[in-house]
């Protein structure tokens, strides 16, 4: 059986989600790669390259993991949107 986590959401009025810890743990380490090699990228931009990486070996759909994961690593202060960018870019937090 495989260990589950509970994530966080950033809106505190609406409560995460529980996932396998591996796949959390491959969504987690390909985003946060990514926002390193790429700096502040919109959403849009970010899923699709996670997608692509991630197609044929990841089980499950790709968007669900990336957007659920995306949406804890902000509740954890992670990564941030960035304010008033149209359209929203997200960015690794700052330390």
């Amino acid at each position: 059986m495989n260990e589950l986590i509970q994530t966080l959401h950033p809106d505190p009025s609406k409560q995460g989600v529980r996932i396998e810890k591996d796949k959390y743990d491959t969504m987690r380490e390909t985003i946060l790669l990514n926002l390193k090699q790429l700096g502040a990228v919109t959403f849009t931009e970010l899923s699709t390259v996670v997608e692509h990486q991630l197609s044929g070996r990841f089980d499950g759909s790709v968007m669900w993991y990336f957007t659920t994961v995306k949406l804890d690593l902000e509740a954890r202060g992670e990564l941030r949107r960035v304010p008033k960018s149209k359209p929203q870019l997200v960015e690794l937090a700052a330390r």
